[in-house]
């Protein structure tokens, strides 16, 4: 699969991991000094899912999101200075400051947006689906859940719904091993999602979520087989969330050396770098790196300079005004 990407795109496709990791890390830095409102929930550890299946979308195609959804905007494309403005609650933010990070939407790109309801996003995505179908355009729908959410009765409406209509919708299940505080192992029964949504009569797969190549190859072919009629795929991406559900969280659920065991063993820009290390050189990728902490860091400094949005704003986008 590495060499099915030309450099360009191996290049993009780290740069992208690169950016959330670099936005992730920041917020968790920022965060400490009070001055962002609301709750923050990083996505790091599992960066190679969010890009793994965006880079294999248009721009025209959509994705609904969770409540950890930073790692997903980014990775389809929404602009990083204003979802840091967003996460300030500032008006220059893609929501005009009113969303936060629970709720980064910008429909332009095909972000449907954060959801902070569990479990929300697969009905809004085959919602998406079903408008595609209908228009004929081609499209395609993708949806992220965690492996606590996938326990939601929605989640199974909108499973059967995309199987009984036959809808070009992908459903990612990002098993990061913990639902909240709850492991994967005690709250999911049967422990296995993809036996879940085959039962539907789609086709389900588990892959290695800290590893692109992995995500890629498996999302290339369901969004094949959506663009074509053959309707829904599941796909049940194992990874590893190094932060608590929330930031503020202590983590006493977690077994010591834990989280340092993962940085070391399964990062996924370190999986990645790895695997192509014959085509692309370090320092190559190094400068990636440099330049996307540059960019985090103008953002942080915009956010914090930026305006809170006026109060009239209260009032605005309320109801729908025909």
């Amino acid at each position: 699969m590495v060499m099915q990407l030309d450099k360009d795109q191996l290049l993009q496709a780290y740069r992208k991991m690169s950016e959330i990791r670099a936005f992730e890390e920041r917020l968790h830095e920022e965060n400490a000094t009070g001055d962002i409102p609301g709750f923050i929930h990083l996505y790091t550890g599992e960066e190679a899912i969010a890009v793994g299946v965006c880079q294999n979308l248009l721009p025209t195609d959509y994705i609904g999101s969770t409540h950890r959804g930073h790692g997903h905007s980014i990775a389809k494309g929404c602009d990083i200075h204003g979802m840091m403005a967003e996460v300030f609650g500032k008006d220059a933010g893609v929501c005009r400051g009113k969303g936060g990070s629970m709720h980064i939407a910008d429909l332009s790109k095909g972000m449907l947006g954060a959801n902070g309801i569990v479990g929300g996003a697969p009905s809004l995505a085959i919602g998406a689906a079903l408008t595609a179908k209908t228009l004929k355009n081609g499209g395609v729908a993708v949806s992220f859940t965690g492996d606590g959410g996938s326990n939601q009765g929605l989640v199974f409406e909108a499973m059967n719904m995309a199987t009984v209509l036959q809808l070009p919708v992908i459903f990612i299940f990002e098993n990061n091993g913990y639902g909240e505080g709850t492991g994967f192992d005690y709250a999911v029964g049967g422990r296995d999602i993809t036996k879940r949504s085959s039962g539907f009569g789609m086709p389900s797969i588990r892959v290695d979520g800290t590893d692109f190549f992995a995500v890629y190859e498996a999302v290339s072919e369901a969004v094949d087989r959506a663009r074509t009629g053959g309707g829904p795929t599941s796909i049940e991406c194992m990874a590893y969330r190094w932060h608590g559900h929330f930031e503020g969280d202590p983590g006493l659920y977690r077994a010591k050396g834990e989280v340092a065991g993962l940085r070391k063993n399964h990062d996924p820009l370190k999986i990645f770098r790895d695997k192509v290390k014959d085509q692309i050189k370090a320092s190559e990728l190094d400068k990636i790196d440099a330049e996307v902490t540059a960019q985090v860091d103008d953002a942080v400094k915009q956010a914090r300079a930026a305006a809170y949005p006026p109060a009239e704003n209260l009032l605005a986008d309320v109801y729908v005004s025909y």
